[in-house]
């Protein structure tokens, strides 16, 4: 039963990676999806988004987001962010629904709840009077049926996050709210702090695979171009992508392929050691390995799964950080 629960667990917080995918091929690039022409004072400047154009006349001061994924790295670029919706409580949040990687900088800043649930509360958010409305056109937080209504509170920008890597949007946030050296001068950093920390870690067998565990209902195994591959290549580890005769078509988006229970195991028959994500806040190391199903995988036969983390599911800045963290202190020299 408690591994039953588990699973729903999980399925509950990952319910919108799925539903935040494109299709695969599907991807816009970042320089095609938000992009800006202002006067020689950076303002007004015209964004071209996923749903539209909009023009800010004014350099903002009082942003509203109504997408917890783009919420982080508004926060990374220390942007006037006033509130932002909030998720579902799932392990993944606080209490009030906001990511745990970045829950404490959005309370530490003043950084109120728009609304609960990801149930969008336009008069909630018009009573924040903003300048400028950030949100998503896809995905579990996805606000872009209510563009127009929000569009006449406030100039308002709608992204689709699933197509780029957090470093990408994080530049896009930086031309559209005129924070740019902001935003560059954020992902240099982490950048720099990456290639120190990848100095510490001492590689385990070679190549490895992330994923999310459903149980009986399979595996979400990240491909090579999620942003939880490139931040594992970037640390020095060889990125093995699920075996293509087993993926599951016609459920795989950009960033993830869905794997059957049956076919899990000769789908990861090529990670020698395998990641998993913590997202039902139980132990997802003794889940997969407990699966046997999964008993001959090599990774499993040879004690090499690890945990990859809460935060590692959605990664910006902050998730990021907290992710590379975890794997020095597994992989430690």
């Amino acid at each position: 039963m408690a591994r039953h629960l588990s699973a729903l667990i999980v399925a509950a917080a990952v319910a919108a990676l799925l539903t935040g995918c494109s299709a695969p091929g599907a991807a816009t690039p970042a320089s095609d999806t938000a992009t800006g022409s202002a006067d020689a004072a950076g303002w007004p400047r015209s964004v071209e988004h996923e749903l539209g154009t909009t023009e800010i006349p004014e350099k903002p001061l009082r942003i509203v987001s109504t997408s917890p994924s783009i919420t982080g790295s508004l926060l990374a670029i220390d942007a006037p962010l006033i509130a932002s919706g909030a998720a579902t409580v799932t392990p993944l949040t606080d209490d009030q629904g906001f990511f745990t990687q970045w829950a404490e900088t959005a309370e530490e800043r003043g950084v109120e709840v728009a609304y609960k649930n990801l149930t969008l509360d336009v008069d909630a958010v018009d009573a924040f009077e903003p300048d400028l409305i950030i949100g998503s056109s896809n995905g579990g937080d996805a606000t872009g049926d209510a563009y127009e209504q929000l569009s006449e509170i406030a100039p308002t920008v709608m992204l689709d996050y699933s197509s780029i890597t957090w470093q990408e949007l994080t530049t896009e946030l930086g031309e559209i709210t005129g924070m740019e050296a902001e935003a560059a001068e954020r992902i240099a950093e982490y950048d720099d702090w990456v290639a120190e920390q990848a100095k510490q870690i001492s590689l385990p067998e070679q190549p490895v695979t992330a994923l999310v565990y459903m149980g009986a209902d399979g595996s979400w195994a990240f491909t090579a171009d999620s942003p939880q591959a490139e931040l594992l290549t970037s640390l020095g580890f060889t990125y093995e992508p699920v075996a293509a005769e087993y993926r599951a078509d016609d459920q795989s988006g950009r960033g993830v392929d869905v794997l059957t229970s049956e076919n899990s195991a000769a789908g990861l028959a090529g990670a020698e050691t395998i990641l998993t994500v913590a997202m039902g806040g139980g132990d997802p190391v003794a889940d997969f390995t407990g699966d046997p199903l999964l008993a001959n995988q090599p990774a499993v036969a040879n004690d090499r799964v690890f945990s990859l983390g809460t935060q590692s599911f959605r990664l910006d800045y902050y998730s990021a950080k907290l992710t590379v963290e975890l794997l020095v202190d597994t992989f430690a020299g």
